[in-house]
Order: C-alpha cells, then sequence, then structure tokens
C-alpha cells in the first residue's frame, strides 16, 4: 500500500509548496524509495492552457499532452520521473468528470453533492499511482481558507480517516514574516494558518516555514507549542540561492528521517549523497555567459521557467554561470540590447505582440553569427526572417499573425482549420520526429529518432520548405516525413531551431542537446575562439 504525503500552503500563496514537495520526494528517493507527485489545482479551468502566463505563469505540458500547472516542471526536475495526466487535477476536470457521471445516469436515485461524490472523486485522483510508487506527495494549490480548495481538504481529511495516520501525513508550507519596523519574526500568521486547517479536520505533522531570517531555537519552540508540532518538525526554510539547495537544508534538518518515521517505512538503503555533491560544484562554476531571452513576457519570469531552467542545467553542465539576460520584444530595441550576448534565445509563445521583435531578433542572430535557439514560435519567427531577408517573400507571415499575408510560410495544418474549442485542441504532448545524418540536428542528439513535447498549432508550411533550403535554412527533421520539425543553418556557428518545446525534458544532471550546445557555442563566442 501507497503511503501519502498531503503539501498544503498557508498565510499566502507562492510559498513554494511545489519545490517543497519535490525537495521532501527526493531526499525519500535517495533513500531508494519510488516517489510520485500529483498537483491538485482549485481553479475552476479545466487545465490552465487558456490561461495567460500573467495569471499562472507557463503551462507545463506533459508527455500525454495534458497542459497543467509549472509546478509539474519542478515535480520532473527533482525527481526525473515523467508527469502524465494523471498527476494534474483542477476543481474544473473533477466538477466536469461528475457531471458528465451524472447525465450519464451513474447516479441514478441521487442528489450529487460535494460530499461524497466530488471528494470521493478527489480521492480516487489522490490514489492514481499507489500500486506503483511507495509514496505519493500530493500539493493542493491555493491557500488554506480559500473557499474553493475546501473539497480537496476535505478529500484529504478522509483520506487520512480511512488509511490512518501512519499512511497518510500532512505537511504544512507556512510564512514567518520579518517585521523590519520591529526588526522581528512574526509566528501569528502560522498559528492563525495552522488554526485554520485544523478547522477541517487535518492536524499537520511537519510544518516548512519559509523566512528571511534565521528561526531561533525559543522562535521554533513557541511555534510548536502554539502549533501541536514537534520542535524538531519546524523546519527553517529560508530563501535560497538556488531551489537546488532545498534538498540539502531539509536533509540537514533531518526532513526525511521524520517522514519515514511518521510513515512507519524502513529506508531501502543509506541516503545517496552524489546528488549534493553534484550540486555543491555545479552551484559554483568558475566562468559564466549571457545567454539572451527574446520574448514579450520579460518582466514575468515564472513565464519561461521551464527554458530559464534548462539553460542553467546547460551552464551546469559546462561550468559557467548562465546569466539570463531578458529581451522584450514588443517594447525594447532589440538590436542594442542583444549586443551585449553571448546567445540568443527565442522561446515559444502565441500572438501578434511581440513578433516583429522576434523576427529582428533571429535577424540579428543571423547576421552577427551569434548563437542561436528557437523554440516552437522563435521557430516560426526563424522560418519567416528567412523568407523575407533572403527569399524576397515580403510579405511572408504566419497567418496566426496574418491571415491574409500571400505568403503563409507558416500556417495551420488541415486538421486544427475547423477546431472550435481552445482547450486542449492543440497539438500536445509528445510526437516522434526523425533526423537528418550528418546534420547539426543528429551530432547534438546523438541518434536517428527523438521524441519532444509539442504545444502548439501552426506548423512550417511544407510548401515553402524548397525555397527557404536554397537560402540557406534547411529542415534536419521531420514527423513523419510530412511536418518540418527542426531547421537549422549550416552558414552559421549554432543556429537551430525546433517545432517543440526542448526545455520539458531538461533534467540538473542531464541537460537538454539543444540547450547545452548553445551554451557550448555562447562560450566559444565569449572566448574567442
Amino acid at each position: 500500500m501507497s503511503k501519502f504525503i498531503i503539501i498544503t500552503g498557508g498565510v499566502v500563496s507562492s510559498l513554494g509548496k511545489g519545490i517543497s514537495g519535490a525537495s521532501i520526494g527526493k531526499l525519500l528517493q535517495l533513500h531508494g524509495f519510488k516517489v510520485n507527485m500529483i498537483k491538485c489545482d482549485p481553479y475552476i479551468n479545466v487545465d490552465p492552457g487558456t490561461m495567460s502566463p500573467y495569471q499562472h505563469g507557463e503551462v507545463f505540458v506533459t508527455v500525454d499532452g495534458a497542459e497543467a500547472d509549472l509546478d509539474l516542471g519542478h515535480y520532473e526536475r527533482f525527481l526525473d520521473v515523467n508527469m502524465t495526466k494523471a498527476n494534474t487535477n483542477t476543481a474544473g476536470s473533477i466538477y466536469q468528470t461528475v457531471i458528465d457521471k451524472e447525465r450519464r445516469g451513474e447516479y441514478l436515485g441521487a442528489t450529487v453533492q460535494v460530499i461524497p461524490h466530488i471528494t470521493n472523486e478527489i480521492k480516487k485522483r489522490f490514489c492514481a499511482f499507489e500500486k506503483d510508487f511507495d509514496v505519493s506527495i500530493i500539493e493542493i494549490g491555493g491557500t488554506v481558507g480559500d473557499i474553493e480548495s475546501l473539497p480537496f481538504l476535505e478529500a484529504a481529511r478522509q483520506l487520512c480517516l480511512e488509511r490512518g495516520p501512519q499512511n497518510v501525513i500532512s505537511v504544512h508550507v507556512t510564512l514567518v514574516p520579518y517585521i523590519s519596523v520591529a526588526q522581528e519574526l512574526k509566528t501569528k500568521p502560522t498559528q492563525h494558518s495552522v488554526n485554520k486547517l485544523r478547522e477541517v479536520g487535518i492536524a499537520p505533522s511537519m510544518l516548512i516555514c519559509r523566512t528571511e531570517k534565521p528561526l531561533s531555537e525559543s522562535l521554533k519552540n513557541k511555534i510548536s507549542l502554539f502549533c501541536s508540532v514537534a520542535p524538531k518538525a519546524v523546519i527553517e526554510c529560508a530563501d535560497a540561492k538556488s531551489i537546488y539547495d532545498v534538498p540539502l537544508n531539509f536533509y540537514k534538518q533531518k526532513v526525511d528521517e521524520q517522514v519515514i518515521a511518521l510513515l512507519g517505512l524502513k529506508p531501502k538503503h543509506a541516503v545517496d549523497e552524489n546528488w549534493f555533491r553534484f550540486f555543491d560544484k555545479a552551484l559554483h562554476p568558475s566562468q559564466s555567459v549571457k545567454i539572451a531571452v527574446a520574448g514579450k513576457y520579460s518582466e514575468l519570469q515564472d513565464a519561461y521557467k521551464s527554458v530559464n531552467e534548462a539553460l542553467r542545467h546547460a551552464g551546469m553542465n559546462n561550468d559557467a554561470k548562465v546569466e539570463i539576460l531578458y529581451v522584450n520584444t514588443e517594447k525594447d530595441n532589440v538590436n542594442e540590447k542583444l549586443k551585449a550576448a553571448d546567445g540568443i534565445l527565442i522561446p515559444g509563445g502565441f500572438g501578434t505582440r511581440g513578433i516583429e521583435g522576434k523576427i529582428e531578433t533571429v535577424r540579428f542572430a543571423r547576421e552577427n553569427k551569434v548563437p542561436f535557439l528557437g523554440i516552437c514560435v522563435g521557430m516560426q519567427c526563424a522560418v519567416i526572417e528567412t523568407a523575407r531577408h533572403l527569399c524576397g517573400l515580403a510579405d511572408a507571415n504566419s497567418t496566426e499573425f496574418n491571415p491574409a499575408t500571400k505568403d503563409p510560410v507558416v500556417d495551420l495544418t488541415p486538421q486544427q482549420k475547423n477546431v472550435v474549442y481552445k482547450g486542449g485542441t492543440m497539438r500536445l504532448g509528445n510526437y516522434t520526429a526523425d533526423l537528418e545524418k550528418g546534420s547539426l540536428a543528429h551530432r547534438l542528439y546523438g541518434k536517428d529518432r527523438i521524441e519532444e513535447r509539442h504545444r502548439h498549432r501552426y506548423e512550417f508550411n511544407p510548401a515553402y520548405v524548397k525555397t527557404l533550403r536554397e537560402a540557406g535554412l534547411k529542415v534536419s527533421a521531420w514527423h513523419e516525413g510530412v511536418l518540418p520539425e527542426i531547421v537549422e543553418r549550416e552558414d552559421h556557428p549554432y543556429f537551430i531551431a525546433g517545432q517543440f518545446h526542448p526545455e520539458f525534458g531538461s533534467r540538473p544532471q542531464r541537460p537538454h542537446p539543444f540547450f547545452d550546445g548553445l551554451v557550448k557555442a555562447a562560450l566559444k563566442r565569449k572566448n574567442g575562439k
């Protein structure tokens, strides 16, 4: 039988429940346990796919095509376990499932209610991996006290009652704010947050206290007394220079030992400390490199969370700190800002805003021989730039940006042209691509066939492949011989772009080849080689 850890948050949002949960999961993995994580978001959207990044940061895509919260990216990067549709749940998807059952007559004779019907569906999803993993860590989004979180908390209470306290424990992430005027850390918000959690019947076994200042023993004892949590289970979690420092911080406070004891588990082997040794070296590089990330959400770093992490992974692999230079392609003078960059990346995106700046960014990278990586719309901009400036097709564009363009070098596939619903209808999840032998893509991957995650509606129009090939932009990977997947230039030190999202597959100890290649090429440029 699988064990369960329920992660909740209090006082304010964005305290790092996902990173805290993933760090606990990592420590359990280092003891030999099989761990998976589940995210439950209380909003009514079926998934975050139709939300603006300003609302929820980036949309993470699973291998099987689920559009999910960015926390699933943290889960994958820490645990190195591919997430699936079963790892992401929203109130919208749960209510939709229950309503569909009601319409099919599966509850005939019953009044369908939050308890037990909604909570039963939530518990069913809590238990999605119990046959395959030793521990399931369940993160409940939002903040304790939010009305929309109540069904999830009630389901967690029922799960604890049904399985027993040795099989289900609660870890509460809370804030201990520092009041600068009084020069004092305040525990009252944490006390209120824990009381709110107790009101719904959940008693936390451990508190992870986010704080700017160290927690004194007297402060920990005070929190312990008022929150009925053992003093050793009051965990200090100060702001870290890197999210990859958090597991080590927890390890030093014996979080893993406490969780293992609370759940009645027996470690399968001594802790494998290679993870800690890797980051001790990787987080203290001897050199640095500047990579420009050119997009329209430059002021919102969560919009490019996986891209940022993938760049850092590549930096770790090359003994380099990657300094990210954000360029707003809608507002900035891109040619001026890009002069400081050793490498350039255009991430994915939708809509017309900032597109002309992205096309100008491609031109700058091509003409100045600056290492370049394009992702999804970044590849499409590379196609448009070549068509306009090297093929004489001045009106070339994507039909997403100009439906009346005379040269639709990027266009909808026939399957997308009649789509009505926006949610979950794009080309999503893993698709295969066959690489051209001898190409840059083939050298980077070191294999003939790849699988990568997609999230888009528009494609490089195959009717223009020959024209652009004659201008130096060649297709080096195809999906089933029909859809262009990767383009690259041979007259450039490093110029490659993919229709997919390579950032989702990057790991700290296994950076994605595209990002690793970009950082390597940028370091060569910086060092004058």
